[in-house]
């Protein structure tokens, strides 16, 4: 829990308003292409985020204008107990979702695919849209389908989701390869060859550190919080975190309540063990998320708080460093946000609270997105440096694994 109650001041939102209209707000992870295919089958005239979408999704375009949203890492998530063909399948679907509401909204988006275009499609008006694969199931253990995501925008992978896959292992899942194999070693070294970030939310601590020491350029965590906050797995571990400082990455640190807050980390754990007496595997994104809403009727969820996500964002930057953090709220990717932040418009109550902490303008520009788009820029670095050393990766998981 954080050491204040966490009540904005008015004279902090102003600040930060005019703030966020100087340096760009970049969010490590919005599900909407995700909410977008369960509730309309991608029919954006039926899901008109022009007109307003209040009544089933956290984000639309105007409530991300009052969020003060300058870029967006779009997820384009798919199950990862999908088999592998698939799920590179629905990637490509949800890929197109994406360019889809970009190119139909253009007043409000733009697509971006570097560091220098997310500044100057923010310095437009609009908001940048890059995206994320969310789970290695996505590339189904192939390098050539990871170079084509890329070609298509992809500037991220995470990767695992729930489930382990052939080659890395999940936080949420019994580990199989001591959190990477080769041809998992192989998939980071070619992300670094092409510039696509190492997006480590989602994976076991060991495949965190195994990728930490095989990633020539700094990760991200996209979507996550401090372990030592909030004991749920899909958070970083200190020494995790000192890592990501050494190596210079960045933790974008995340508002779901079951990872900031440990009254609802510990319901979501009873409600998995729930879920496994009735026959639900906890893994299963889409059968357990209709089993929680379910189960919630009888067992409410405990409400999360801004105070339980500020400490997170106090403790990364104990640890880590101010110049080592960032946002990733995963809107649209969870049922329920903490309370005062339901929606994409609540960024800058977040903002306000770190600066009523005595936090600088410098140090809230570098959180909204300064550190996200360093992050970015080494990656390309890297990868230019890279392709001169050494070609596209031929290796295939059987060669490397057996």
């Amino acid at each position: 829990m954080c050491c204040m109650s966490m009540t904005p001041s008015a004279a902090s939102l102003a600040r930060v308003t005019a703030l966020l209209g100087e340096h760009p707000l970049i969010d490590g992870h919005n599900d909407l292409a995700w909410a977008a295919r369960e509730l309309v089958g991608y029919d954006f005239d039926k899901l008109d985020l022009a007109a307003g979408t209040a009544d089933r999704t956290h984000t639309d375009i105007e409530r991300l204008r009052r969020g003060h949203v300058g870029a967006q890492f779009w997820s384009v998530f798919v199950p990862s107990n999908q088999p592998g063909s698939e799920a590179l399948t629905q990637t490509l679907e949800q890929i197109d979702a994406v360019h889809q509401f970009v190119g139909r909204w253009p007043e409000a988006f733009g697509l971006a695919r570097t560091a220098d275009e997310v500044e100057s499609v923010f310095a437009s008006g609009r908001i940048a849209s890059l995206l994320g694969a969310e789970g290695g199931q996505s590339i189904d253990s192939s390098l050539a389908a990871l170079r084509m995501l890329y070609v298509l925008g992809v500037r991220y992978m995470t990767l695992t989701h729930n489930d382990n896959n052939p080659w890395a292992d999940s936080a949420t899942d019994l580990p199989e390869h001591d959190g990477l194999t080769r041809f998992g070693v192989e998939v980071v070294r070619e992300m670094n060859r092409i510039g696509m970030l190492v997006d480590l939310s989602h994976v076991s601590a060991d495949t965190m550190r195994a990728a930490l020491a095989a990633s020539e350029a700094p990760v991200i965590f996209s979507h996550s919080s401090a372990r030592a906050v909030c004991d749920s797995p899909r958070n970083a571990p200190d020494d995790v975190l000192e890592t990501v400082r050494d190596r210079g990455g960045v933790v974008m640190s995340t508002f779901v309540p079951a990872f900031v807050s440990q009254e609802c980390a510990d319901w979501r754990a009873r409600a998995q063990d729930a879920a496994r007496d009735a026959g639900v595997v906890p893994t299963d994104h889409v059968a357990f998320t209709a089993f929680a809403r379910t189960w919630a009727q009888r067992h409410p969820e405990p409400t999360a708080t801004l105070d339980d996500v500020i400490a997170h964002f106090v403790h990364i930057r104990e640890v880590a460093g101010i110049d080592h953090l960032g946002v990733g709220g995963d809107y649209d990717g969870v049922p329920g946000l903490p309370l005062g932040l339901e929606d994409v418009s609540s960024y800058p109550v977040v903002f306000a609270a770190l600066a009523d902490l005595g936090w600088s303008d410098e140090d809230l520009a570098k959180v909204a997105g300064g550190n996200v788009l360093r992050v970015l820029r080494d990656a390309e670095s890297v990868a230019r440096d890279l392709q001169t050393t050494r070609g596209p990766s031929v290796a295939t998981i059987a060669e490397l694994d057996g």
